[in-house]
């Protein structure tokens, strides 16, 4: 039973692994879209929070929030904000920058 128990937990952690590449994956290509949407230069991506929650199609899932800084001079560094259910881009958050 004690090995039974030991394959259920690690093939969690497995699937929670892939699942947060697969979230942070689309969390970059999101905001690349955004960045040549704006016609900036992305710098980077970070993960700022990730919780489990239920979303608003009514399934359990993973709630994120991601920070991409961009450029839009060469000089300066602004940070936008991607919130997102699972992979789904749910809303962006982008400050005012010199274009």
């Amino acid at each position: 039973m004690a090995s039974l128990w030991t394959f259920i937990l690690i093939g969690a952690v497995i699937y929670f692994f892939w699942l947060n590449r697969k979230i942070a994956e689309a969390a970059n290509v999101h905001a690349k879209r955004q960045s040549e949407q704006l016609q900036v230069q992305l710098m980077s991506v970070a993960c700022n929070k990730r919780r489990f929650g239920i979303l608003k199609s009514g399934k359990p899932g993973m709630k994120s929030e991601f920070i991409f800084e961009f450029s839009s001079d060469g000089e300066n560094a602004y940070q936008g904000v991607l919130i997102m259910e699972d992979e789904k881009l749910k809303s962006v958050v982008v400050p005012p920058h010199r274009i």
